[in-house]
């Protein structure tokens, strides 16, 4: 069964003229040709995406690791398009689409996600240990300036005799666990990439590029309704949040559980990690209407969530890790100062949102 796509969490969209949102009044409607355009294009890409990585046939990994990125930066546009903008298209086509690009990015993120997480957590690592100098802004792994420069008070220092001894020995273990876990995750991927599953989802993006199944409703509809419902839905989960926690530097209540016995995810998160699926929406419908990239603070509150998400990950790898059975003390000890590290570096990125959020154009 393919696993439902992560913007398919969102609410269902509304139709046009279904009690939704009123279309922003000053400019001029926007029409179905835009939406077909813009799948268009996202085909096109994501065709030409397809092509590289054949083409680089696993011989520069550089390449291919680009083409797969560029694979998953259209296939999220396409899904996230066809959830926005689903009363505007063949409503069988669209659904039975959507599950199959949720897969395919999901099962090309594996690898990648692996590798960041392992960078991030080694660099974290020789940070709080004193063993490399690492600058507060360089590398996945860095806390955000944003918290830092606006007063926020660092979290106490950790003893670092205790965490150099057991630093070596706790990146020793990462490195083992999430290589595996990599490793794993690219097999799944060439293999994914090579099965009749993917090539029906290639045959259908080919037919996408040349015609977009457009519904009887498209005919006179305006993007705006959709794309204004779509933002909508986004500012009513961000009211949702404790923006009043997040605008203080770090939350506390947020690493009660760190290291407890239920390994269940943190329940603080889940909120900030569906708010990060609605801005993507958001953006994504806003290339539509405009045919640019996202504005600069949109594009930046987006990065900050995706910090949260990374670091939340990073943390729970990290207590993961800790649990490994009959590990030294002194390498546990430095997993859990490791796993507070992160949850901090998760309350700089709520932070961090906190502000951009307010400073957005309403």
């Amino acid at each position: 069964m393919a696993p439902q796509h992560p913007e398919g969490a969102a609410p269902a969209p509304r139709s046009p003229g279904a009690g939704g949102p009123a279309a922003p009044k000053g400019d001029r409607p926007v029409d179905g040709d835009v939406l077909a355009a813009y799948l268009r294009e996202r085909s096109t890409e994501f065709l030409r995406a397809l092509r590289a990585h054949r083409e680089s046939g696993g011989g520069a990994p550089e390449e291919s690791a680009e083409a797969v990125r560029a694979l998953r930066r259209s296939a999220r546009r396409i899904s996230g398009t066809l959830h926005t903008f689903r009363p505007l298209l063949d409503t069988e086509w669209a659904e039975g689409l959507r599950p199959e690009l949720a897969w395919l990015s999901g099962t090309l993120a594996h690898e990648h996600a692996h590798a960041s997480r392992l960078e991030r957590l080694l660099l974290a690592l020789h940070r709080l240990s004193g063993a490399v100098p690492v600058p507060a802004a360089a590398g996945v792994g860095a806390r955000e300036e944003g918290a830092r420069g606006n007063g926020a008070d660092a979290p106490a220092g950790p003893d670092r005799t205790h965490l150099t001894v057991g630093a070596a020995k706790a990146g020793a273990l990462l490195d083992r666990r999430l290589t595996l876990a990599r490793t794993r995750a690219h097999s799944t991927a060439l293999e994914a990439l090579g099965s009749g599953r993917f090539h029906a989802v290639a045959d259908r993006i080919a037919l996408l590029a040349g015609e977009v199944p457009l519904s009887p409703a498209a005919a006179g509809a305006d993007l705006r309704l959709p794309a204004a419902a779509a933002e909508e839905r986004l500012t009513d989960a961000v009211a949702a949040l404790p923006l009043l926690t997040a605008g203080h530097p770090y939350n506390a209540a947020a690493l009660v559980h760190g290291l407890a016995p239920d390994t269940s995810p943190q329940p603080q998160d889940a909120p900030w990690h569906q708010v990060r699926l609605l801005l993507r929406l958001h953006r994504y419908a806003r290339e539509v209407l405009t045919g640019a990239p996202a504005e600069t603070r949109l594009e930046a509150a987006d990065q900050a969530l995706t910090r949260h998400r990374d670091a939340a990950e990073a943390a729970a790898a990290a207590a993961e890790a800790a649990r490994t059975p009959r590990i030294a003390p002194a390498t546990a000890y430095a997993l859990g100062v490791l796993h507070a590290d992160q949850r901090h570096e998760v309350e700089a990125a709520r932070f961090a949102f906190h502000h951009l959020w307010h400073r957005l154009p309403r």
